[in-house]
């Protein structure tokens, strides 16, 4: 596959990719999708839109993942979505957790093809720019083959733009959203069943991928991957994403280049009143695996939430972690 064909993107996770996280990790790839946590259709409709959907025009390209089940609703929100300047909705039909069961969504939803196909339909009918479900390969009892072929016939037959499948099932009873993401198997060969199926629409692999050496063996035949935890908690191995998988320099040299690059941001930031500590969380995996990255967690974790934190914190933090001399990068 060509690169201008692939598709790499880091997965939409509750309470981690917020907008300062995005930010931070546009600075570690151009080329990365980046989405949105989990926004319910609800809390767009009687919520704070700027609070909810506000973003960076630097984050570029973002997608809004929306959770929803009412056609109406989910087709009023991707209206929004698109005013606001999004470059993609996505919506959500893979999250186990008891909000979204109580809800009557996320995963709920591999259970009802064709109400989710009018869903698309309707969504498909009130914005231009793409529209793509994020899904799993059945739930509880259901026999995967079966499931996901069913669902994915029904959403493409609607107008899907692209399928995210994250390659586990999801059992609404049971299992606990964090056993849901290590516990069920994973089943690759059967998505890449899928995308044989339908060799048209985009299929994009999600679950259990660590890296990007094993992201780019599973792909083999599919159109890109999604990661999730790894690019999160690792968030230095995005640095290699435009190089390997697209053939382009990365934004930044290395990880300390991307921090440099991060704090004009983070000064805005903190001048509008937003707390160190909402921008610092999600460093703290960023030098994972180099000399006193463990001093560097636990000073932006102690100091970062301490009132009136200043990027003094930053400064002090970055200074445990050994800069790589020119010796290393030749090893390297």
């Amino acid at each position: 596959m060509r690169p201008d064909e692939l598709r790499f993107s880091v997965a939409p996770m509750l309470d981690w990719t917020d907008r300062h996280c995005r930010m931070l990790h546009r600075g570690l790839s151009r080329r990365a999708r980046l989405y949105t946590e989990m926004v319910t259709t609800g809390a767009i409709i009687h919520g704070d839109r700027a609070r909810l959907l506000g973003f960076d025009s630097r984050e570029q390209p973002v997608a809004l993942q929306l959770g929803g089940s009412d056609p109406a609703d989910l087709a009023a929100c991707a209206r929004i979505g698109a005013a606001e300047g999004y470059a993609e909705i996505n919506l959500n039909c893979g999250c186990p957790s008891d909000r979204v069961q109580n809800g009557a969504f996320g995963a709920c939803l591999m259970k009802s093809p064709a109400a989710v196909a009018e869903a698309v339909a309707a969504m498909k009918g009130a914005v231009r720019i793409p529209v793509t479900v994020k899904c799993r390969i059945g739930v509880d009892d259901q026999e995967p083959r079966e499931a996901l072929f069913a669902f994915a016939q029904a959403v493409i037959a609607a107008g899907a733009d692209a399928l995210i499948v994250h390659a586990r099932k999801a059992w609404l009873q049971g299992l606990s959203p964090r056993e849901n993401r290590d516990v069920p198997p994973l089943d690759y060969p059967l998505v890449r069943d899928l995308k044989r199926a339908h060799p048209a629409t985009p299929v994009v692999l999600n679950g259990g991928l660590a890296d990007l050496d094993r992201a780019k063996a599973e792909i083999e035949g599919l159109d890109g991957a999604m990661l999730g935890r790894a690019a999160y908690q690792s968030p230095e191995l995005l640095l290699r994403v435009d190089p390997d998988w697209f053939g382009e320099p990365a934004p930044a040299a290395d990880a300390f280049e991307a921090v440099e690059a991060y704090v004009p941001y983070m000064e805005a930031q903190l001048a509008a009143g937003v707390r160190l500590a909402d921008m610092t969380r999600h460093m703290l995996g960023l030098f994972a695996g180099r000399p006193g990255a463990r001093l560097w967690r636990r000073h932006l974790a102690t100091e970062a939430v301490k009132r009136g934190a200043g990027l003094d914190v930053l400064h002090a933090a970055l200074a445990h972690v050994k800069r790589p001399t020119e010796t290393d990068r030749d090893a390297a």
